[in-house]
């Protein structure tokens, strides 16, 4: 695969935002966060989570990985080269530390005709970690499908979103809990989940998950997009 290159994702959300006709104010009272955020945001002087990166292109009606497609960014602007994804048979898994959500999600994103499968053995499961305390384990992909098949763990402690906010995406998504218990917070209702629980709703419905417990929580997760 050739590198993945990562567009300067702020200014493609300035951009976004100001096509609209959207105040920096107008789009931060949107999704419940600081227009100073905001603003850091699109200067590149702070990352957004993966929760406040989904309520954006929500708010703004935008595919999320239209902040990540064709080198060059908009406008001419440059770009800075990231290794490729790793692939499914060889090499160490894509991960990201603190700091680097947004580059873990450009190599997911960057190439929708990557093939998962058929077979991935544990060892070689890509893994993108979350600094909110959420690891995501991709089981497969099929080239042209618009789903992500994970398994998901949550830490103790962790959650989906770590500012405690709730996140909301195009799309439905399907979970199997199989150990620990998880807390789903979803629209005005909040739930328990115990091994054995199952969940299924339209993602465009705000919703968070987090770890209450002692022990890691985890699950198989179906994220179905839509464009």
């Amino acid at each position: 695969m050739s590198p993945v290159v990562v567009p300067p994702v702020g200014a493609r959300i300035r951009q976004a935002r100001t096509a609209r006709g959207m105040s920096l104010r107008g789009l931060a009272r949107e999704i419940g966060v600081s227009a100073s955020l905001i603003s850091q945001i699109e200067t590149g002087k702070s990352q957004p989570s993966v929760s406040t990166l989904y309520a954006i292109t929500t708010a703004l009606s935008i595919p999320v990985e239209s902040l990540f497609d064709s080198p060059g960014g908009f406008d001419g602007e440059e770009t800075a080269p990231l290794p490729a994804p790793a692939s499914p048979v060889a090499g160490p898994p894509v991960a990201g530390p603190p700091g680097t959500v947004l580059h873990a999600l450009a190599a997911f994103a960057a190439d929708p005709g990557h093939r998962i499968g058929p077979l991935v053995r544990a060892e070689e499961r890509e893994v993108l970690e979350l600094d909110s305390g959420v690891v995501w384990e991709r089981l497969g992909h099929v080239p042209g499908a618009d789903v992500d098949f994970l398994l998901v763990t949550y830490r103790p402690g962790g959650a989906s979103s770590g500012s405690g906010g709730l996140m909301r995406h195009p799309g439905t998504e399907y979970g199997y809990l199989t150990s620990g218990e998880l807390v789903l917070t979803l629209g005005f209702e909040e739930y328990t989940l115990r091994p054995g629980d199952a969940v299924s709703f339209e993602s465009t419905t705000p919703h968070r998950y987090r770890n209450d417990g002692d022990e890691p929580a985890v699950g198989v997760w179906f994220v179905f997009s839509m464009p």
